[in-house]
């Protein structure tokens, strides 16, 4: 089953279960996703791999406002995103450890020094096989941070 047609029965079971934390939030999700879909010139079906990153953005954006809320003493608020996130989380692919991303960037870094590019000049092609290897799995920024900090150190 295509992970969009998971999300409508899970809607559909949270409906029926009077779940109204999970069905606001598939609505949500689902919303999103079309939207994603007839965004651009000519609507277009989106594969799992797209609905992925439609929801890892969504969960993205249930992060910031949580730390948001927190930091504007809106508790309340963000035991609400977190909640959300959860929810969002169960159809997001389990993200990598530190361990594993490290191991990723390492082995990148290696494969442009092999191939003659070190320093900052290696960024490019270094980012570009590491986030082949870690999409949706890890965040793009914090991975930028640790390969800039190798690169130049």
């Amino acid at each position: 089953m295509a992970l969009k047609e998971t999300l409508q029965s899970d809607l559909h079971a949270a409906i029926k279960s009077r779940d109204g934390l999970t069905a606001a939030t598939l609505r949500m999700a689902l919303a999103a996703v079309t939207n994603a879909e007839v965004a651009g010139k000519q609507a277009k079906e989106l594969s799992d791999d797209e609905v992925l990153g439609v929801l890892d953005k969504e969960a993205k954006k249930r992060r910031e406002s949580a730390t948001a809320y927190r930091d504007a003493q809106r508790p309340e608020l963000a035991e609400r995103e977190e909640a959300e996130l959860g929810v969002l989380s169960k159809y997001l692919p389990e993200p990598l450890s530190e361990d594993e991303v490290s191991a990723i960037i390492d082995a990148a870094i290696a494969d442009a020094a092999q191939a003659g590019r070190t320093g900052m000049a290696a960024m490019g092609p270094v980012m570009q096989q590491v986030t082949a290897a870690t999409k949706g799995r890890a965040d793009g920024k914090s991975v930028s941070g640790i390969v800039r900090q190798r690169l130049q150190g």
